[in-house]
């Protein structure tokens, strides 16, 4: 077989790419799909590559996180080239793990595909020729009522299946979204930041007692409430904290440089002399984004 032509494949296992792009490579988009499940099996077969024939599904645990934040900051960045790029590394990942459990006899890639597009049929009845839905909250409620009678276990927590591996406030949004669904949220904003400063409150004491595990526990306690008061506004909190860590990163670079036009080290300088930098940049931004001639 040669791997750098495309080869026969079945039906078109996803959604045909563009026609333009369909004639530049003269591919379907389930002919790509088989040349590279066929690449992988390669690969990973007798006479293939050292290193993939060595992975496991634990090695490859590090390089699926490493892919799946490299494509959130592909997607951040707007860059289409690079947001492809990324995709196509994501299903490598998850090609690799496939092929590794079909060595197994456990599952081959097509199953893994069969049955999420089976659980997505079963999951939308609304689209497939059952009841209509009128609203993208009914929909969502109409999920998770057929998710539950799927799993079939009373005991079952809405909490279930949610990775304890996330990170914090990810993991925080999604458990506050969760209990949301079943009615456990607040009523409007004021509730939520009523509860921060509630939080804030708790926290001053903390420390005025002078008791770490104390202040530990309210800080913990505080950042939940956060995420909930972003999640309630419809913003992800994970976002928002990027966001403000690229603002501080992008402040400081700047009176770094700044510093350095002046022949001065920032370590060498005082805590007044960086400050009044500080407050310079900060000024000379909010001029510029409420500027006319800014963009």
């Amino acid at each position: 077989m040669d791997f750098r032509l495309p080869i026969a494949a079945p039906a078109n296992r996803g959604v045909p790419m563009s026609s333009a792009k369909q004639r530049r490579t003269g591919e379907s988009g389930g002919r790509v799909m088989d040349r590279l499940l066929a690449i992988v099996a390669r690969l990973r077969g007798k006479g293939g590559c050292p290193w993939d024939r060595k992975q496991t599904l634990r090695t490859l645990m590090p390089q699926l996180l490493e892919e799946c934040y490299e494509l959130m900051e592909a997607v951040a960045s707007g860059n289409r080239s690079h947001h492809e790029e990324e995709l196509g590394d994501l299903l490598l990942q998850i090609v690799l793990q496939a092929q590794i459990r079909g060595e197994q006899g456990a599952f081959s890639f097509d199953d893994v595909a069969r049955r999420v597009a089976d659980k997505l049929v079963r999951r939308h009845p609304h689209v497939f020729g059952g009841p209509k839905v009128k609203s993208a909250r009914q929909a969502l409620k109409n999920w998770e009522a057929i998710k539950a009678a799927e799993k079939k276990d009373a005991d079952r927590s809405v909490l279930d299946g949610i990775p304890r591996r996330l990170p914090a406030l990810l993991r925080a949004h999604c458990i506050q979204s969760r209990v949301a669904r079943v009615g456990f949220d607040w009523k409007k904003t004021e509730d939520v930041m009523r509860k921060v400063r509630e939080e804030v409150g708790e926290l001053s004491r903390a420390i005025a007692r002078g008791r770490p595990a104390e202040v530990r526990e309210e800080i913990g306690d505080l950042l939940f409430a956060l995420v909930n008061l972003s999640r309630f506004r419809g913003l992800d909190a994970e976002d928002t904290l990027q966001r403000a860590n690229a603002k501080f990163a992008r402040r400081f670079q700047e009176v770094e440089r700044r510093l350095r036009a002046k022949r001065k080290e920032p370590r060498r300088c005082t805590l007044a002399e960086m400050d009044a930098e500080w407050e310079r940049v900060k000024r000379v931004k909010k001029v510029s984004s409420v500027s006319p001639s800014a963009g």
